[in-house]
């Protein structure tokens, strides 16, 4: 998969470089600005219960 993007993304080794981090960076704000609090309420870790 990540041979693919690579040669799939234009420039010269250092742009496809940039051009990859830039992607990484894209993907990573998309997950947490957007994914995780969609699906955070769906996820049981608030429902602690604690007995002692």
């Amino acid at each position: 998969m990540y041979t693919w993007i690579w040669r799939h993304l234009p420039g010269n080794t250092p742009a496809k470089a940039v051009e990859a981090l830039l992607l990484v960076l894209a993907v990573s704000a998309l997950l947490l600005f957007v994914v995780f609090p969609e699906i955070e309420p769906l996820l049981p870790f608030t429902e602690v219960t604690v007995t002692p």
